[in-house]
C-alpha cells in the first residue's frame, strides 16, 4: 500500500506547482489567480527512489459556513484525515501570515506528521520568510522552490521515514498492477450534475458540489472499485461552447477536460434531462466518439422530468439524427441525488467497453462482407465498378477495419456507412465508434498471383 501525502496551505502559495513537479507532469492547473484548485487531485509521485500517492488540495482559508470556499476547505480537511503525512506549504516571500498560523494550529489538532515547506525561498526575502516559519511550531521548515526544483534533496530526507521506496512499493503492489483500471471520464456542460454523480458512485462527498455552475475546474482522477472492477474515475470541468468560454482559468479547465477524454477508455456524457437537450450536449458526445472512446449517454436529474417516456424518445430521436457515429448508443436515465440508475450506468459502461474491445476473426468478417456485397454491390462511378476483395480487423479500442480492393478512394461515405451499420447489426456493435481504412492491395491469401 502506497503512502498518502497531502499538500496543504492557503491559496496561491504554490501547492499545484509542487504537485506537478513531484508527479512529473502538469496535471494540476496553475495560475497567478488564487483559488484555481478546488477539488482534491491525486497522482503517483516520485522523488528519487520514493514512490507515493500525492494529493493536491484547495487552499485552506477562512470562509463563511456553507459557502463554496468553506466547502473547498472541507475537502482539504478530508485530505488531512486520509493522509499519512502532510506537506504544509507557506509563501516564504510573504512570510508567516495569521491564516498560516491558524491552519498550523488546525494541523496540530489532527495529530498527523507535518512537514513545513517554505516555498518561493529564492533570494533574500525568501530566506527571511523561511526562517520565520520556525515560529509555527511544526518542526524545522524546509526551504524549497517548487518552480525551480530547489530543496528537493532536503524534502527527500524528511519524507523518507514515511514513504516506502519505489522497490518496496513495487513488491507490495505487484498483484494490484496485474489488471489495469478502467479509465472512465464523466463529461458534460456546466451544472449537468457531474460531481454529484461522482459522489453518488463513490458513496462519499469526494468532490465539491453545489448550485453554482462551474465549481469543478481540474479534471480530478479518483481511484475506485465497483463490483471488484478497478476504475480510475475522472470528474471534469463543465465544457461550454467555445464562443462562451471566457477567462484563462476556464480555458485551462476545458483543455484539462478534453485531455481526460483522450486518456479515457470510456466516456459518460452527462446531459441535464430537466431542460431541453442542447447542441453542445450532442457535440460533446460526438467529440468522445471522434476520439474513439466507448460512449454512454446519461440523462441526469431524471427525477425532475414529468413526461419520462416522451423525454426519452425525444433524446433518442436527436441522437439518431445527429450522431450516426455512435448509432444505437446506450442511454441511461438516472438521479444521482436519489442514487437511482447508478448500477445500470456502470453496467452499461462495462458493456460498452466490452464492445469497444471486440475482435472479429478474418474468416467471420469476410463471410459477412460477402453477404453485404451480394445484398448491395458497391457503385460504379464513371462506369468503373469499385471492387472490395476482402476485409480484416487491424485493431480494437475502437474496432478498426481495413478494406482491400480497387478504387476504394472513390467509395462513397454512404456505402461505408452501410457497411458500418451492417457490422453493428451482425456483430452487435451498437453505440461503438468504428473505423474503416481503405487500401488498394491484393488479397495475400489469393492463390492467383498473376
Amino acid at each position: 500500500m502506497q503512502a498518502k501525502v497531502a499538500i496543504l496551505g492557503r491559496p496561491n502559495v504554490g501547492k499545484s506547482t509542487l504537485f506537478n513537479r513531484l508527479v512529473g507532469r502538469k496535471l494540476a492547473l496553475v495560475d497567478d489567480q488564487p483559488g484555481v484548485t478546488r477539488d482534491r487531485r491525486e497522482g503517483e509521485a516520485h522523488l528519487a527512489d520514493l514512490t507515493f500517492r500525492l494529493f493536491d488540495t484547495a487552499g485552506l482559508d477562512a470562509a463563511p459556513r456553507g459557502s463554496l470556499e468553506d466547502r473547498m476547505s472541507a475537502q482539504s480537511e478530508a485530505a488531512i484525515a486520509d493522509a499519512d503525512v502532510c506537506l504544509f506549504v507557506i509563501d516564504a516571500r510573504a512570510g508567516v501570515t495569521p491564516v498560516d498560523r491558524e491552519f498550523a494550529a488546525k494541523l496540530r489538532r489532527h495529530g498527523k506528521p507535518v512537514l513545513v515547506l517554505a516555498n518561493k525561498a529564492e533570494g533574500r526575502a525568501g530566506e527571511s520568510g523561511a526562517l520565520e516559519a520556525f515560529s509555527l511550531g511544526l518542526g524545522d521548515p524546509i526551504a524549497i522552490s517548487a518552480e525551480h526544483g530547489d530543496g528537493m534533496n532536503e524534502l527527500y530526507e524528511a519524507l523518507e521515514p514515511y514513504v516506502k521506496s519505489a522497490e518496496e512499493s513495487d513488491e507490495t503492489d505487484e498483484d494490484e498492477a496485474e489488471d489495469k483500471p478502467l479509465k472512465l471520464a464523466i463529461i458534460g456542460q456546466p451544472n449537468a450534475g457531474k460531481s454529484t454523480l461522482v459522489n453518488a458512485l463513490l458513496g462519499s462527498e469526494r468532490v465539491l458540489t453545489g448550485p453554482e455552475a462551474g465549481i469543478t475546474r481540474d479534471a480530478i482522477a479518483i481511484d475506485w472499485t465497483w463490483r471488484d472492477k478497478q476504475v480510475m474515475l475522472w470528474d471534469t470541468a463543465g465544457i461550454r461552447r467555445k464562443s462562451r468560454v471566457t477567462g484563462k482559468v476556464e480555458k485551462l479547465a476545458v483543455a484539462d477536460g478534453l485531455r481526460a477524454i483522450r486518456f479515457a477508455d470510456a466516456v459518460v456524457v452527462l446531459i441535464d434531462a430537466s431542460i431541453d437537450i442542447e447542441r453542445q450536449d450532442l457535440t460533446l458526445a460526438d467529440l468522445a466518439a471522434q476520439e474513439g472512446r466507448a460512449v454512454v449517454l446519461a440523462l441526469s436529474k431524471w427525477d425532475l422530468v414529468e413526461d419520462k417516456p416522451k423525454r426519452l424518445k425525444q433524446v433518442k430521436d436527436d441522437i439518431a439524427d445527429i450522431l450516426p457515429e455512435i448509432r444505437g448508443v446506450t442511454i441511461v436515465p438516472l438521479s444521482a441525488l436519489h442514487e437511482k440508475g447508478l448500477d445500470r450506468l456502470m453496467e452499461a459502461v462495462l458493456a460498452a467497453v466490452e464492445k469497444w474491445n471486440s475482435r472479429i476473426s478474418t474468416g467471420q468478417l469476410n463471410r459477412w462482407l460477402e453477404t453485404m456485397l451480394e445484398r448491395n454491390p458497391p457503385p460504379a462511378p464513371s462506369g468503373r465498378r469499385i471492387k472490395i476483395r476482402y476485409a480484416t480487423q487491424v485493431r480494437s479500442r475502437p474496432p478498426t477495419f481495413s478494406l482491400f480492393g480497387n478504387q476504394l478512394d472513390h467509395l462513397p461515405e454512404t456505402y461505408v456507412r452501410y457497411l458500418m451499420n451492417g457490422l453493428r447489426e451482425t456483430f452487435e456493435l451498437w453505440g461503438t465508434p468504428l473505423r474503416f481504412n481503405r487500401r488498394g492491395s491484393r488479397n495475400p491469401f489469393d492463390k492467383d498471383k498473376r
